[in-house]
């Protein structure tokens, strides 16, 4: 009878180097392909206030494509994720901080507060890129989600990829019961982007730095805490570009008007 083999003390710790090895040199290769692919604006100095409103900028200045504004008009919250970080060398993973305002039919846009999202997955993968993306947060439920410690998309809140043009008329099936509706930026287009599985939460050492102390989420998004000079641009571009939420209410009456030359034809009334 054959004896069994039994690995020398040699072979088990070649085998014990190549797998205590293998991640680590993982993550080392991913930083390395994480500088060579994504580009110089992925780690931009500026402030993230001004990166939030060049990339809703960007966002909503579509004409055929991108944010569309009705969409905006009806939104509760918006949150703006500059350059999300993707990169998978067998383990994948995505994270990024950003910022989020909040207002009501009688408050304007809340000081914000900042956010992080992350989000992993594992496979056999390689790859990097840095994404911007725009969160636009729809109805009561989803505010609250806010106020979480932590929440989910597509399990705490329904989540969905946003249609894109100019306004959201006939693509409203898509959107059916989503409380949070999401768009992504890629060589330089916005399009519509499922994000389930990723979680946000609310990123306090950065609000600590930004205020001087911990505000609670609910009290930013109440409107009762004044902006810093930081974010004053970021939330005039905001008021500038949606000054008014649009209720659900609102837009059934707009839409039962009857057409006529106090009309635009596209459901809104034009002064004469």
């Amino acid at each position: 009878m054959m004896e069994p083999h039994v690995p020398s003390t040699a072979q088990y710790r070649g085998r014990n180097t190549f797998h205590s090895g293998l991640l680590p040199r993982c993550g080392m290769v991913a930083a390395l392909l994480l500088v060579a692919v994504l580009p110089p604006q992925a780690f931009s100095e500026s402030g993230p206030f001004h990166e939030a409103r060049l990339v809703l900028q960007a966002g909503l200045s579509g004409m055929d494509s991108g944010i569309p504004q009705d969409l905006l008009d009806r939104a509760d919250c918006v949150g703006v994720f500059p350059n999300v970080l993707k990169v998978a060398v067998l383990i994948g993973g995505q994270y990024g901080k950003g910022v989020i305002s909040c207002r009501s039919a009688g408050q304007p846009w809340s000081s914000p507060s900042h956010f992080r999202i992350e989000g992993g997955n594992i496979g056999l993968q390689i790859g990097g890129s840095a994404t911007d993306l725009v969160l636009l947060f729809i109805g009561p439920n989803s505010v609250n989600k806010l106020l979480r410690t932590k929440f989910t998309l597509g399990v705490d809140a329904a989540a969905a990829a946003g249609p894109s043009g100019r306004a959201t008329s006939g693509k409203t099936d898509a959107l059916f019961g989503a409380e949070i509706v999401s768009y992504s930026r890629s060589r330089g287009l916005f399009a519509g982007i499922s994000l389930d599985g990723a979680t946000l939460r609310p990123a306090h050492k950065q609000n600590r730095k930004l205020y001087g102390y911990e505000p609670e989420p609910k009290a930013l998004f109440r409107g009762e805490v004044a902006p810093p000079e930081e974010v004053q641009d970021f939330l005039a571009f905001l008021h500038e570009r949606s000054p008014h939420k649009i209720s659900e209410d609102a837009e059934v009456a707009e839409a039962d008007l009857p057409a006529g030359p106090a009309h635009d034809g596209q459901g809104l009334r034009t002064r004469p």
